[in-house]
Protein backbone atom coordinates (compact mmCIF):
# COMPACT_ATOMS: atom_id res chain seq x y z
CA UNK A 1 0.00 0.00 0.00
CA UNK A 2 0.97 3.08 -1.08
CA UNK A 3 1.91 5.84 1.90
CA UNK A 4 -0.47 8.30 2.40
CA UNK A 5 1.81 11.02 1.03
CA UNK A 6 2.35 9.67 -2.06
CA UNK A 7 -1.42 9.09 -2.66
CA UNK A 8 -1.59 13.06 -1.66
CA UNK A 9 1.07 13.72 -4.51
CA UNK A 10 -1.14 11.44 -6.93
CA UNK A 11 -4.00 13.31 -6.28
CA UNK A 12 -2.52 17.08 -6.73
CA UNK A 13 -0.87 16.52 -9.76
CA UNK A 14 -3.86 16.95 -12.60
CA UNK A 15 -3.60 20.07 -10.39
CA UNK A 16 -0.15 20.68 -10.97
CA UNK A 17 -0.78 19.89 -14.55
CA UNK A 18 -3.33 22.59 -15.17
CA UNK A 19 -1.01 25.14 -13.41
CA UNK A 20 1.86 24.82 -16.33
CA UNK A 21 2.39 27.13 -19.44
CA UNK A 22 2.47 25.48 -22.70
CA UNK A 23 5.96 25.47 -24.17
CA UNK A 24 6.49 27.58 -27.43
CA UNK A 25 4.75 24.65 -29.44
CA UNK A 26 2.38 25.04 -31.67
CA UNK A 27 -1.71 24.52 -31.39
CA UNK A 28 -0.67 22.19 -27.90
CA UNK A 29 -1.96 23.52 -24.12
CA UNK A 30 -2.57 21.65 -21.42
CA UNK A 31 -4.92 19.32 -20.47
CA UNK A 32 -8.87 19.98 -19.85
CA UNK A 33 -9.24 18.20 -16.56
CA UNK A 34 -12.16 16.25 -17.86
CA UNK A 35 -9.65 14.87 -20.52
CA UNK A 36 -7.22 14.14 -17.85
CA UNK A 37 -9.86 12.36 -15.68
CA UNK A 38 -10.86 10.51 -18.37
CA UNK A 39 -6.94 9.13 -18.80
CA UNK A 40 -6.99 8.41 -15.14
CA UNK A 41 -10.53 6.28 -15.36
CA UNK A 42 -9.18 4.65 -18.70
CA UNK A 43 -5.74 3.27 -17.15
CA UNK A 44 -7.28 2.27 -14.01
CA UNK A 45 -10.06 0.38 -16.19
CA UNK A 46 -7.24 -0.96 -18.25
CA UNK A 47 -5.05 -2.02 -15.19
CA UNK A 48 -7.74 -3.82 -13.47
CA UNK A 49 -8.78 -5.88 -16.50
CA UNK A 50 -4.79 -7.12 -17.09
CA UNK A 51 -4.89 -7.86 -13.46
CA UNK A 52 -8.24 -9.69 -13.58
CA UNK A 53 -7.20 -11.59 -16.51
CA UNK A 54 -3.88 -12.74 -15.25
CA UNK A 55 -5.67 -13.23 -12.19
CA UNK A 56 -7.67 -16.02 -13.76
CA UNK A 57 -5.21 -17.55 -15.98
CA UNK A 58 -2.96 -17.80 -12.91
CA UNK A 59 -5.01 -19.29 -10.78
CA UNK A 60 -4.93 -23.19 -10.44
CA UNK A 61 -7.42 -24.74 -12.19
CA UNK A 62 -10.21 -27.19 -10.03
CA UNK A 63 -9.59 -30.64 -11.94
CA UNK A 64 -8.65 -33.37 -8.75
CA UNK A 65 -5.18 -34.62 -8.50
CA UNK A 66 -4.63 -37.73 -10.29
CA UNK A 67 -3.41 -39.60 -7.06
CA UNK A 68 -0.10 -42.72 -8.20
CA UNK A 69 0.78 -45.38 -6.58
CA UNK A 70 4.16 -44.60 -7.69
CA UNK A 71 7.10 -44.66 -4.43
CA UNK A 72 10.16 -42.45 -5.20
CA UNK A 73 13.17 -42.49 -2.91
CA UNK A 74 13.20 -39.32 -1.83
CA UNK A 75 9.47 -39.50 -0.80
CA UNK A 76 9.32 -41.58 2.15
CA UNK A 77 5.87 -40.71 3.21
CA UNK A 78 4.08 -41.75 -0.04
CA UNK A 79 4.11 -45.50 0.57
Amino acid sequence: MAPPGHILLLLLLPVAAAQTTPGPCSRCGPLTLPLLVGLVAADAAMSLLIVGVVFMCASPSHKPMQEDNKVYVNMPRRG
